[in-house]
């Protein structure tokens, strides 16, 4: 959409051919339906959110950014805010006025849109490109084609990679799809018993071989197989890395990371004198959500029915280790389809970053989530597709 609203106002006759039955189905989902449109970073540290590839947006970003982004926004009657983290979003908090915007910008300008359009084949001819083919055979002519067709999650909004397959039929290398910003399974049972928990200010460790990625302080989510939230979706991508490298990956869960294991063992000591005669299953409540408790003892092995003046030293220690260090296996990721971004792509070695040009055939043109960048949660990856969508548009409409 932002491709084809830039080459519109440059004056170019522009057909926006939509697989769907309407427009920007993906979009009403990003950010839990609420679109975290961009981040306020400056370039330095956007760049860095980047899991490689980075650099190669520069030349995207020093054309439209954030600060153009909001404006283009905020002249059109949209109110943002930021929030932590710096984070953009709609005041209404609704995704549909991000949407919205983009329609009625492309009814202005006069963009032609046809919908349950499903484009198969590119038309190319002495390197050039001529048009396209659709599933109905039709063939639509053109001289320039913009590719903005999406990774390969949430199928169903038509996010099905099928314009990075149209890229690799045409001759483009195409790095292969994973899932990015994603869910993790574990081996261990523990997350049936405790799904849909939220635990917060904690910090994870995650370890493969002699690789260690640590988080922040924040959270993390229980799902029906493994663990999920904020901190578990960042960091998804490097432990994905870890895993296709052949490396078992195990993640510890520092539960109090504000507390030394010295100040923990006095904390323990105090309240175990203090409610000697309480049962400890009981007196961990004042350091651990209820549900987790009983996962939490049965770990340990201690029966949770023992007395705090019973514990030993060496129980205790156990209580101290498992509370700054509750280990999981990870198994593997979520599926591909259940990822928010797909990493992988068509090769930025094969695109002009100047133009978001391919370099193997004149007059194609790529841009967002189908080329090889993915970035953290937060607005970076969408800031990635408004800015290289309009490099596109106002460079396809220039040449």
């Amino acid at each position: 959409m932002m491709a084809a609203i830039r080459a519109a106002a440059l004056g170019r006759e522009v057909t926006l051919l939509e697989k769907k039955s309407t427009l920007g189905n993906k979009l009403l989902l990003s950010g839990k339906g609420r679109c975290n449109l961009t981040n306020t970073e400056d370039l330095q540290d956007f760049l860095k959110r980047f899991s490689k590839g980075g650099d190669f947006l520069r030349d995207a970003f020093k054309k439209f950014f954030h600060s153009q982004l909001i404006a283009f926004f905020e002249e059109r009657g949209l109110k943002l805010k930021v929030e932590r983290q710096m984070r953009v979003f709609p005041q209404s908090d609704r995704s549909s006025g991000v949407l919205d915007i983009l329609k009625k910008e492309l009814e202005k300008l006069g963009v032609k849109i046809i919908c349950k359009s499903q484009v198969i084949d590119l038309l190319v001819k002495d390197g050039k490109v001529r048009g396209v083919r659709l599933e109905d055979e039709k063939i639509i002519t053109a001289d320039r084609i913009i590719l903005a067709g999406g990774g390969a999650s949430y199928s169903l909004t038509g996010s099905d990679a099928s314009a990075i397959n149209i890229a690799k039929k045409s001759g483009h290398t195409v790095v292969p799809l994973r899932a990015g910003l994603v869910a993790l399974d574990v081996k261990q049972s523990y997350p049936k018993r405790l799904e849909g928990l939220t635990l917060r200010n904690i910090r994870l460790e995650f370890s493969g071989g002699k690789t260690q990625i640590i988080s922040e302080v924040g959270e993390l989510v229980f799902s029906s197989t493994g663990i999920s939230g904020p901190l578990v979706i960042t960091l998804s991508g490097r432990v994905i890395d870890l895993l296709a490298a052949g490396k078992k990956v195990y993640v510890d869960i520092d539960l109090k990371p504000a507390l030394s294991i010295e100040q923990l063992d006095g904390r323990l000591l105090r309240e175990f004198k203090a409610n000697s005669k309480k049962i400890i299953q009981n007196t961990l409540k004042e350091l651990l959500p209820l549900r987790l408790i009983k996962v939490f003892m049965d770990t340990t092995g201690i029966a949770p029915l023992t007395k705090c003046s019973q514990i030993t030293q060496e129980q205790r220690q156990k209580i101290i280790s498992l509370l700054k260090s509750f280990r999981m296996e990870i198994s593997g990721p979520r599926p591909l389809e259940e990822a928010m971004v797909t990493r992988g792509g068509v090769s930025l070695k094969e695109i002009n970053p100047r133009s978001m040009e391919s370099r193997l055939i004149k007059g194609l043109y790529f841009c967002g989530e189908m080329i090889d960048v993915d970035a953290d949660t937060g607005g970076f990856n969408l800031q990635a597709a408004f800015s290289t969508g309009y490099l596109a548009g106002e460079n396809a409409a220039s040449s």
